[in-house]
């Protein structure tokens, strides 16, 4: 199997939140977004955006990680959290440049997608496919995402 990477095109999504209830009850059973790796984030124009881990390929939430924590899954090309070394500083969380981390207060550990193994639940369900689960090799495709994720990010004119 190739080397895969969620690809996210902001234009096409709704906000129907269907990726971040997939999400949380994959990892948790629970049907709750505070427990889901993906966040749908909008503006007051209808504007709709999913945070997603992007599986840096120089993760800042491993660089700055005390415990080691973090590290990259070669096989599927994923950015993982080895929970027994976690000690819950939120390190991670000042440093990811997409708010892509989450926290769980009851157990005070870090969370992070982790492409449900391959098989990524938020991709399955995602309608409008503003989310697609392509191979890494796609490059002008995944930079053209990535180009319209920091343009939607940027901040508008008043």
């Amino acid at each position: 199997m190739g080397k895969k990477t969620i690809l996210l095109e902001p234009s096409k999504c709704t906000g129907c939140g269907d990726c971040e209830t997939a999400c949380s009850v994959k990892r948790t059973g629970i049907k709750d977004p505070s427990h889901s790796c993906v966040h749908i984030i909008s503006d007051e124009n209808g504007f709709c955006l999913p945070i997603i881990c992007m599986h840096c390929s120089a993760p800042p939430c491993q660089a700055v990680c005390p415990k080691e924590a973090i590290y990259r899954d070669h096989e599927l090309n994923r950015v993982m959290i080895d929970s027994s070394r976690c000690i819950g500083c939120k390190m991670c969380f000042a440093a990811c440049p997409f708010g892509a981390m989450g926290f769980d207060e009851d157990q005070g550990l870090a969370f992070k997608c982790d492409l449900c193994g391959g098989d990524p639940e938020c991709v399955k369900c995602c309608e409008p496919m503003a989310l697609t689960y392509v191979e890494s090799l796609q490059l002008p495709q995944v930079k053209t995402s990535a180009e319209k994720f920091f343009e939607a990010m940027r901040p508008r004119a008043a």
